[in-house]
This record gives structure tokens, C-alpha cells and sequence, in this order.
């Protein structure tokens, strides 16, 4: 029988019962197994669940295994929950904001939060019906609510069933890596995994780790109305970002009061003290003590590959780094594929999707489509967002390639100055001596989804040049964009084109 062990979301209302309904009913029975699966999907997240919908709607024979919840971190722990916090966080913001905009808040405001996340769990229930069990069926996929381990080059067991498969996929996410710190285990530390869960307000939040999770996150309950620490091991913030970003994030955060300690302080032990955490900071012999009411850990992911089989299937991975997947997402058996977080560099939910395509058309039609080949946009969802595609500048020099910058500030742009959001910028890097863009930043209240010009512009070999015709409503901050490929062309304007242009200028008078 199918392993049925229900998962358990609290704070199980309503919203949480609809969502387990969807994601991982109770009572459900799989379905007999076919004599054999073009493809079987292990794991059932944004890279299972494309994987699985894609491939039946081609007309394969799909079957999908999932040991926990349909929708994978993604929906259930991930950026669905997180997202809507932020949203609520937002407006708060926009409210102790408002003077400056000439508005009066009369009686003042304050974030209720535990409606905020009743809100969030509202939500997610509602979108997690996309997601759902019963949906996959409907698609004509074959569900398994149950662990999936490879018995053998061709075959996983499912709940005692055994699937036989001609391609398979490994999809199966990872999970929060927890640092060797002495007493951390045991002191009720908070993950994705159960931050969600929260129904009061942690009056005092330390957040290990300065990274996208951790920043997003710290803001996020700053705004809401805790008293933040971000605990970082490197020298600033979202450390694998332009340096330029993280200024801007760091001043942000120091304006909204979140406090941080940066690499010259190490975390060597928590202390649980009644219902407080302290956490000890040294620096050489010199000692700080951190009081917390709760520890949100975000300090990295690790690959979910416990417990699979991998060894029976003979598929290669370490438990640190993953599966071994070649360029074409194949694993050392070439009958079997990874997709996700479980195998890639880039752990993005977007990332898993585009992978997700490239298995369906190198595991069923033997295509050689490369992950390589895909350009690769991401967004960290602070206030403002930083979003980045392509090269940033240091590495486009450790490839030897000469790069010319091109910035413009949002306190240049109109519609930011209008909006009071002039923090912040857009970046771009080119080829030096042509417009051929490498990379482009952008840190603005919606960078997120200003990016996607610059995106299909690596993609498509749209040059920087070309941007400057792109016509821009007014006043937006996509302007931003624009200013940034006027900038280059006037570079063209060399004092040898100028001296041309004014003689050309002077015969036609």
C-alpha cells in the first residue's frame, strides 16, 4: 500500500485542510500501475509537475510520484507563502509612507498578523488547485502518493508497486541546509518549511544568513512589525550580487531599522533560555550576545537524494552538490534525467520549469536542447527588487572579455522621482566596442518584471543600440531601460561622426 502518512500544516484551518485536499489527500488511492511509462516522474514540484503535465499532453504514458506535497516547496513553503507576506509588508510600508505623499493616516496603522497570515493561507489553498492531485489525473498522469526509490536501471517502487519506466525523472527539490552551530538543533529554529506556520509575531527575529530568503524575509517581518538581526557571514548583503545592489538594499534596510552583522562576527552557540534564544557572537575572544524570541536559518539548500535509490539506478550524485546531470539534463544512466533543484546550479522556481522543457524534449524525442543555451533571469523580491540576466561585470572579465558599463539612476528617472522611489538603478553591460549585452541589473520597486526586455534581448542577440527604439510609455520606470540604450548611442557619436554630421549639416543649409 501507498505510504499515506498525511502531512500536517498548522495551524489547520479551513484554508489549510482546502490545501492538503488538494496537494495531498487523504484517502487516496493510486492507480494500477501500466505495464510500462514513457516517462516517470519522480517528485511532484514546478520541475515534476511540467515535466508530467508536458509529457502527457504530448500523449505519453506519465506516472508521477510524490513522497509529500504536490507542489513542491514552491507553492506549499516557497514563493507562494512568501510572496503574499511580502505583499502585506508592502502595504504596511505604504502606510507609514503615506505623510510623505501628503496623505494623513488619522488613527495610525498597525499589521495584524495573524490575519495577514490567514490571508496567505487563503491564497495559497486557492492557486494550490492548480497543483492538485486530482488535476494531474484529469491531464490522464498516474498520481502515487508515496516515497518513489529506483529498484533498478528501469524501475521504481511506489507505495509496493513496482513502475517500469523507459525515461524517467529525478525532480525531487532540496531542502534547508542547517549549519554545525552547538545548540541550534535544539533551540526551535525556524525554515521555509515552517515559517508559514507562524499565527503571532515573533516580537525579535534573527535571521542567519544575508542571502535572497534570509533579505526577503527579514524585510518582510521588519515591515510587519519585529525587531530584525540579520546574522551574515560574508562582508555585505546578497553578497552574489552587483555590489551596487547591495548598497542599495543595505541602506534600505538601515532606514527601516533591520539591524545586521556582517563575516567579523561568527555564531558559535544558542542558548535556549525559557521561551528566548540567545545567540552567541564572538569576534577573535570579544563575545556578543543576540536575544531572539525565534531563529529563521536560511543559510543555503541541499539536494534531496536520500533515501532515492540513486545507487541502484546507476545514477552518480553527491549528497552535497546533487545528482550528475550532463548539459543535456542526463544523469550517468542516460535513460534517466534530473531536472530542478535537485541537480541544478541555479535553484530558482523559473529554472525548474525551463529544465522541466528541455527533459520532455531530450528524454522523449531525443533532442540535444542544452540548459546552457538558456538564458537565465532571477529576482529577489526586497523592497526594491533586485533582478539580474546574464553576466555581472567580474565575471565577465574573468573570461577576458573587455566590458563597457551603462548605468542610470532612478533619481534621473522621472516617473521614480513622481513615485518617491529613486533608490536604485539599471545596469547594463556590453561587449566594449559593439552592443552586444552581457548583462543587465536592475534595482527598482518592480525590476522583477521590467527584466524581461533585457532578457529576451541577451537571448534573441537584440543589441543595447536597438533598445533605444523601443518607445517607453511616459512616465514609467521602464524609461530607465531606455536611458540606458540612449547612453550607448551617444557614445557612437565619436568627435570624427560629429565633425562629419556638422559639415554634412552645413552643405544642406
Amino acid at each position: 500500500m501507498p505510504d499515506k502518512e498525511q502531512e500536517v500544516i498548522l495551524p489547520d484551518d479551513r484554508y489549510d485542510r482546502e490545501l492538503l485536499a488538494n496537494v495531498r489527500p487523504e484517502g487516496w488511492t493510486d492507480p494500477e500501475p501500466a505495464p510500462v511509462y514513457n516517462l516517470v516522474v519522480i517528485g511532484a514540484g514546478t520541475a515534476g509537475l511540467v515535466a508530467a503535465a508536458g509529457a502527457a499532453g504530448l500523449g505519453a504514458k506519465v506516472a508521477l510520484v510524490e513522497k509529500r506535497m504536490m507542489g513542491g516547496d514552491c507553492l506549499n513553503l516557497g514563493c507562494v507563502p512568501s510572496k503574499t507576506i511580502i505583499s502585506s509588508s508592502r502595504v504596511m510600508e505604504g502606510v507609514k509612507d503615506a505623510g510623505g505623499h501628503g496623505i494623513r493616516v488619522l488613527c495610525g496603522a498597525d499589521a495584524d498578523f495573524p490575519v495577514v497570515m490567514e490571508r496567505m493561507r487563503r491564497l495559497r489553498a486557492r492557486i494550490s488547485r492548480n497543483d492538485s492531485a486530482a488535476r494531474f489525473r484529469e491531464l490522464g498522469v498516474d498520481v502515487f502518493l508515496g516515497a518513489g526509490v529506483f529498484t533498478g536501471h528501469h524501475m521504481v517502487e511506489a507505495g509496493g508497486r513496482t513502475l517500469r519506466f523507459r525515461k524517467a525523472v529525478i525532480a525531487t527539490g532540496a531542502h534547508p541546509l542547517m549549519p554545525p552551530v552547538e545548540g541550534l538543533a535544539g533551540c526551535g529554529y525556524l525554515t521555509n518549511e515552517n515559517i508559514f506556520n507562524l499565527t503571532v509575531l515573533p516580537k525579535r527575529l534573527a535571521v542567519l544568513g544575508g542571502g535572497a530568503i534570509g533579505c526577503e524575509m527579514a524585510q518582510a517581518f521588519a515591515r510587519l512589525g519585529s525587531e530584525v538581526t540579520i546574522l551574515h557571514r560574508s562582508t555585505r548583503l546578497m553578497d552574489k550580487e552587483d555590489p551596487d545592489a547591495s548598497k542599495v538594499v543595505e541602506a534600505v534596510f538601515s532606514r527601516e531599522g533591520i539591524s545586521v552583522i556582517y563575516g567579523d562576527w561568527t555564531l558559535r552557540r544558542v542558548e535556549t533560555r525559557g521561551g528566548e534564544k540567545l545567540l552567541h557572537m564572538f569576534r577573535g575572544e570579544e563575545e556578543r550576545v543576540i536575544a531572539a524570541d525565534q531563529v529563521l536559518v536560511s543559510v543555503g539548500r541541499v539536494p534531496n537524494v536520500d533515501g532515492l535509490g540513486l545507487d541502484a539506478a546507476g545514477v552518480r550524485y553527491d549528497p552535497r552538490s546533487g545528482v550528475f546531470a550532463d548539459d543535456h539534463l542526463r544523469t550517468t544512466n542516460t535513460d534517466v534525467f534530473a531536472a530542478g533543484d535537485v541537480c541544478g546550479r541555479y535553484k530558482f522556481t523559473h529554472m525548474a520549469d525551463a529544465a522541466a522543457r528541455i527533459v520532455i524534449q531530450n528524454a522523449l524525442f531525443k533532442g540535444r536542447k542544452k540548459l546552457s543555451d538558456v538564458t537565465v533571469p532571477w529576482c529577489t523580491f526586497t523592497d526594491p527588487e533586485v533582478a539580474h540576466v546574464g553576466l555581472y561585470e567580474d565575471e565577465a572579465r574573468r573570461q577576458g572579455i573587455e566590458v563597457e558599463t551603462f548605468v542610470r539612476r532612478y533619481s534621473d528617472v522621472d516617473r521614480a522621482v513622481l513615485e518617491g522611489r529613486e533608490e536604485g538603478f539599471v545596469k547594463v553591460h556590453v561587449v566594449k566596442g559593439s552592443d552586444r549585452i552581457l548583462g543587465a541589473t536592475i534595482v527598482a520597486q518592480s525590476a522583477g518584471d521590467m527584466l524581461g526586455e533585457l532578457t529576451l534581448a541577451i537571448s534573441r542577440g537584440i543589441g543595447l543600440g536597438a533598445l533605444a527604439d523601443v518607445i517607453q510609455p511616459y512616465p514609467t520606470m521602464a524609461e530607465g531601460i531606455k536611458h540606458v540604450a540612449d547612453m550607448y548611442n551617444r557614445t557612437r557619436l565619436t568627435p570624427r561622426v560629429k565633425k562629419w554630421v556638422a559639415r554634412w549639416l552645413e552643405r544642406m543649409r
